[in-house]
C-alpha cells in the first residue's frame, strides 16, 4: 500500500511541475512545441525505454554473447531469467526474444503480439535502414530515454545487438508536452493496438488540460476543440472519436482485454446506448450513476448479450407442425443424431450461431 501511495505522490509532483513549466512558458510568450533537437549516433546500451508509453514492453536487454549462447543451446531460458532477474519480463538480445511473462496470461498474449511485430520489423531493418529515427532525450549518467519509437528500438537490439550504434533524433531536454508528442506518433500508426491509442490519448489530454489551466491563470481563454485537435495532430472527427471512446472506462477495459472492433463501430454503440438511456429515463444531463448504468449496457452490447434496443437476445425455434418432429425433440438425444452440427464447437453464448443450429436441426428432423 505504501509504495502505491509513494507512486501517487511522485505522479502528483510530476503533474504539478509540468503545469508550472507550462504556465512559465506561456507567461513568457514562448511556444509550447519549440524544443530544439539534432540527429546523433548513439549506442543502444545507452537508451532507456519509457514505462509510461503505450509502446512499452517490460523488457531486459542481454549481452550479445549470452544471446548467442542461448541460440546455440549453451544457456537455458531459466539460466537467463536467473542471470538477468527477468521473471515477468521479455528478454531481448541479438536474434533472441524470450517471453518470460506468466504463461497464457493477458499480458503474455499481448507481449507475444508485440514480439511478432518486433521480429517482422527487425527483418525489414536488416535489409534496409530505419526510415524514421526513434526520438530520445537526455537523462543523468549519459543515458537517454525514448520518447517515440519503442518498437523500432527493440527491433534494432534484436537485429544488431546491444553494442550497436544507431541514428536517433535527440532533443536537448525532455519536451514539455512529451505525452502529446507520443500520442501524435501513436495515433498516426495503424499497427498500434486500439488500447494503446486510447491510453496515449488520455495521457496527452492531461497535458492539454494543463495548458488550459495555465491559459486561464494568465487571463487567456481555454483552447477550442479545433485548437486541441491541432495540438494533438488529429482531425476534428478523430478527436471526437477519441473523446467518445474514452468517456467510459468499460470501453477502455474491453480493448485491454482484446476487443478488436473498430473505433467507428464502438463509438456508434456508445452513442446509441446513451441516446436510448436518455429517452428511457427522460434525461438530458447524465450524472455518474447514469454513466455507470450506461457503461454496463455498453459492455453487454460489446459482448453481444443485448440488442441495440436494449432487449435481451432470445433463442428461437420455428413453429413445429409435425408431431413426429416434436417427439424427437422431446424424447431423443438430438446431439447423437447425424445432423452435420458440431455441438461441441457451438458457441452457446452466440445467439445467432445457436439459432442457426436450431434451424438446421429442425430441417434434419423433418
Amino acid at each position: 500500500m505504501i509504495p502505491q501511495i509513494q507512486r501517487n505522490i511522485v505522479r502528483f509532483n510530476m503533474v504539478n511541475n509540468r503545469d508550472d513549466l507550462i504556465l512559465a512558458t506561456l507567461s513568457n510568450s514562448q511556444k509550447l512545441h519549440s524544443e530544439s533537437f539534432e540527429y546523433q549516433s548513439l549506442f543502444l546500451n545507452l537508451i532507456v525505454p519509457d514505462a509510461t508509453n503505450a509502446r512499452f514492453l517490460p523488457s531486459v536487454f542481454i549481452e550479445n554473447e549470452h544471446a548467442r549462447q542461448f541460440i546455440e543451446r549453451k544457456l537455458t531460458k531459466k539460466q537467463l531469467v536467473d542471470l538477468y532477474d527477468a521473471e515477468g519480463q521479455v528478454i531481448i538480445g541479438k536474434d533472441c526474444i524470450i517471453n518470460c511473462l506468466k504463461y497464457a496470461s493477458s499480458d503474455w498474449k499481448k507481449a507475444n503480439q508485440t514480439i511478432e511485430s518486433i521480429i517482422e520489423l527487425g527483418e525489414n531493418i536488416s535489409v534496409s535502414e530505419v526510415i524514421q529515427a526513434p526520438t530520445v532525450y537526455p537523462l543523468e549518467g549519459n543515458k537517454y530515454q525514448i520518447l517515440t519509437g519503442h518498437r523500432r528500438f527493440f527491433a534494432l537490439i534484436f537485429t544488431f545487438g546491444l553494442d550497436h550504434a544507431a541514428q536517433f533524433k535527440v532533443y536537448d531536454s525532455k519536451p514539455l508536452l512529451y505525452k502529446v508528442k507520443q500520442f501524435q506518433e501513436n495515433a498516426s500508426r495503424e499497427d498500434l493496438p486500439q488500447y494503446g491509442k486510447l491510453q496515449a490519448f488520455l495521457s496527452a489530454m492531461q497535458e492539454i488540460d494543463g495548458i488550459d489551466q495555465a491559459r486561464l491563470k494568465i487571463g487567456e481563454k481555454k483552447m477550442t476543440i479545433r485548437d486541441k485537435a491541432k495540438n494533438l495532430g488529429v482531425s476534428m472527427g478523430a478527436f471526437d472519436n477519441y473523446n467518445v471512446l474514452t468517456r467510459y472506462s468499460e470501453v477502455i477495459d474491453a480493448y485491454e482485454k482484446g476487443l478488436s472492433a473498430s473505433f467507428v463501430k464502438v463509438k456508434k454503440i456508445i452513442l446509441e446506448c446513451e441516446q436510448n438511456y436518455r429517452e428511457l429515463h427522460d434525461k438530458k444531463v447524465l450524472n455518474l450513476g447514469d454513466k455507470k448504468k450506461i457503461g454496463e449496457t455498453i459492455v453487454a452490447r460489446l459482448s453481444g448479450k443485448t440488442t441495440p434496443n436494449g432487449k435481451n437476445k432470445t433463442y428461437n425455434l420455428k413453429k413445429i407442425t409435425q408431431v413426429d418432429v416434436l417427439k424427437k425433440l422431446l424424447f431423443l438425444d438430438v446431439s447423437t443424431l447425424d445432423t452435420d452440427i458440431d455441438w461441441e464447437q457451438l458457441d452457446w453464448d452466440d445467439h445467432t450461431q445457436v439459432n442457426k443450429a436450431l434451424e438446421g436441426l429442425l430441417n434434419k428432423l423433418r
